[in-house]
């Protein structure tokens, strides 16, 4: 073994070690449900910027986008537009979404519809964000493969028991903490690399004979539907984001809900964007079996050995990060929206504490079992961000923009959207789903809307109170 092997083991060592004494720290003071599910509503905004652009850039971005940008080149940028534009419409709502200061997105779909609304909210959560944990565990696998030689199979094992048992450990408190850390261990160090690695594929000339022209097009030969495809899945997830509406009930206050949102733009569009562009420049020089790891195996083959194991380490950590939020997110759900909505009201916190950690351990097996059954990540992000988006995010944004949305209206489009999303990809057709999915989710809700009675003031008021006054002042 030489000193590279030796120097990228400590690295990772040193980033699992890092990880577990934070867990251990902040698991040291969870003492209730609010501790273990919401941070106890203290975190600032400098810890909520790292958290939303650490949950939000994971497997998806570092493997799915890699494995885009390798077939596709810079059009592999459509799908992180899609959180671009969603990003836009989460500004105008992330102070409206602290002043509501629940638990989870199904409160607010039962507070604006009713119980059944987030029931079947809780199941579109669950299946979608199992599906996205299960590819973090994939992403995990393959870095240990690539450093140590470990069977990607067994890597994901580890992977995946080292992040269910921290996330069972300490809840929300360790997601946020770990994600200042790791969020600012891959910014910098994606950006420092970005010049080395184009060096070491020859500089822009080189990188720009070697690769396909349509590799430098809008849509990089892909149809425009399939571009749009790639968008419209991300944009509908960031959108109705469980765990980023969970993070914006953790914070402070609204203010500090709402300069997060600003700190997440700015990272977001600069951090993804250099992911791209990483990942295009390594295409030009690697050649791999698997596109999805075309962003680790260019830092290890393209960078000095002690930035490419910081950039790897760096991966490392976000993949385990990524997998904690959602795995943690839906875990939220079913403690908050299913056990102590509807089968044990009357638990105390430490019961209540007891069975979270056991539905934490048990959706993580969930999620490994999942794992084994697919092999494009992207394919299984896309999958997983259509069912989330058709399915939640048209009833969630009808929460905070239209008032003639009734309960009716909301329970056919969740039901819908996922209806047909599963249906769609189990059939195998050519057309992305997000298409026929978002279109049968959205002609429900408003349709059955327009045919019910308007929804009482008191069910919809609660969420334009903003709106409400600004119209009161200027009168």
């Amino acid at each position: 073994m030489n000193n590279a092997f030796y120097f990228y083991a400590a690295v990772l060592a040193l980033v699992v070690a890092v990880l577990g004494g934070v867990s251990i720290q902040k698991m040291l003071g969870v003492k209730n449900r609010t501790d273990f599910l919401l941070a106890g509503r203290t975190l600032p905004w400098h810890v909520l910027v790292f958290t939303l652009l650490s949950s939000w850039i994971g497997a998806g971005s570092l493997f799915a986008g890699g494995e885009a940008a390798y077939k596709y080149g810079f059009a592999g940028l459509w799908q992180p537009a899609g959180g671009w534009c969603g990003l836009a419409v989460i500004a105008l709502i992330a102070g409206r979404a602290r002043r509501f200061a629940q638990f989870t997105v199904p409160d607010l779909l039962e507070n604006r519809y009713n119980p059944a609304a987030r029931v079947l909210a809780t199941l579109a959560i669950v299946i979608a964000y199992t599906v996205i944990t299960s590819y973090q565990f994939k992403g995990g696998g393959d870095i240990l493969h690539l450093i140590f030689g470990m069977d990607r199979t067994t890597g994901m094992y580890v992977i995946a028991g080292f992040v269910i048992l921290f996330t069972a450990a300490a809840g929300m408190a360790s997601v946020a903490y770990l994600d200042r850390i790791i969020g600012g261990l891959i910014v910098v160090t994606v950006l420092g690399s970005l010049p080395i690695l184009l060096r070491a594929a020859g500089g822009w000339s080189h990188v720009a004979e070697t690769l396909p022209p349509s590799h430098f097009t809008l849509f990089g030969g892909m149809e425009p539907h399939q571009a749009f495809g790639l968008l419209l899945p991300t944009m509908l997830l960031l959108v109705g984001n469980q765990g980023m509406y969970q993070k914006f009930f953790s914070a402070r206050s609204e203010r500090d809900a709402r300069l997060a949102v600003y700190g997440w733009i700015i990272g977001t569009l600069v951090l993804e964007t250099a992911l791209i562009t990483f990942a295009v420049f390594g295409s030009s020089f690697v050649r791999i079996d698997n596109p999805r790891e075309t962003i680790p195996v260019s830092a290890k083959l393209g960078l000095p050995v002690w930035i490419g194991a910081f950039l790897i380490g760096g991966i490392f950590a976000k993949v385990i990060s990524t997998a904690n939020n959602y795995l943690f997110s839906p875990a939220t759900n079913l403690i908050h929206d299913v056990y102590l909505r509807f089968l044990n009201p009357s638990a105390g916190e430490r019961q209540t504490l007891l069975v979270s950690r056991l539905i934490v351990i048990a959706l993580g097996l969930f999620a490994l079992l999942q794992a084994a059954h697919f092999e494009s990540i992207l394919k299984a992000a896309l999958y997983a961000y259509t069912v989330y988006g058709a399915a939640v995010t048209p009833a969630v944004l009808a929460v905070f923009f239209w008032k003639r949305a009734t309960t009716a209206g909301a329970i056919a489009s969740i039901t819908l959207g996922a209806a047909v999303t599963v249906w769609w990809n189990f059939m195998g057709y050519a057309l992305d789903a997000v298409y026929p999915a978002v279109g049968a989710s959205v002609g429900a809700l408003v349709l059955v809307s327009l045919m019910t009675p308007a929804p009482p003031e008191a069910k919809w008021k609660p969420f334009f109170e903003p709106e409400l006054r600004a119209q009161d002042g200027a009168r």
